[in-house]
């Protein structure tokens, strides 16, 4: 069954009523599913966990306008994925290449913390990105999209385990050749202000995955 992603979903009744109040307080606001950005046949996709409220939630563009893009985006650039190393706003100039960012839901969830049942709900959309064109490499940008990954491939949540760096074959049936996933630890601003996620520790996973697909 082919699906196709859908600006208008209400399958998450929690998710849809939040996202109508937020678009009452904030009418300028996109407030809506956020769709997945960058290259359609990338090699590199990275997958985080949903919109940020004053982010992706407000612009319409995964990591775009919040402080979990500056340090994503910013590294993007340095590798060459990106042409600028800034995301202010869905009209920018920014182009990736080779890559491709997606999150695990694509609304904004209450407290930035969807429910389980809304994960597996939206998990959908991931996988049909999958079957589409799959890519060489995931990053996974936490455990959360870790799992959703997994769901996604038609893997059990236990048969690999998130850790920063950790790296896992994916045998599934929508790449030939598998797919290799790379973790990370979230790159929020609580990880990067806590340095649990420093600069050097998110280069070091960039440039491991770019040891692999050699440059974008």
């Amino acid at each position: 069954m082919t699906v196709s992603f859908d600006l208008d979903c209400r399958d998450c009744a929690r998710l849809a009523d939040f996202l109508e109040q937020v678009r009452q307080e904030y009418p300028g606001y996109h407030a809506r599913p956020v769709p997945a950005f960058g290259d359609a046949a990338a090699d590199l996709l990275i997958v985080g966990l949903a919109p940020g409220m004053h982010g992706a939630n407000r612009t319409g563009r995964p990591f775009t306008g919040d402080h979990a893009g500056i340090l994503l985006y910013r590294s993007l650039h340095q590798f060459g994925f990106a042409s600028q190393a800034e995301s202010v706003a869905a009209d920018d100039p920014l182009v990736l290449k080779s890559c491709r960012i997606s999150n695990a839901v694509k609304c904004l969830p209450p407290q930035n913390k969807p429910l389980p049942q809304e994960i597996r709900c939206c998990n959908r959309y991931l996988a049909a990105e999958l079957r589409a064109r799959p890519p060489r490499v995931i990053l996974a940008l936490g455990s959360i999209a870790h799992e959703a990954v997994l769901l996604a491939c038609g893997l059990k949540r236990a048969s690999r385990k998130f850790a920063h760096h950790a790296v896992h074959d994916l045998p599934t049936p929508h790449a030939s050749a598998g797919i290799r996933l790379y973790d990370s630890y979230h790159c929020s601003r609580y990880n990067t202000q806590t340095k649990r996620l420093t600069e050097a520790m998110f280069h070091a996973v960039l440039r491991d995955i770019v040891a692999e697909l050699g440059p974008p």
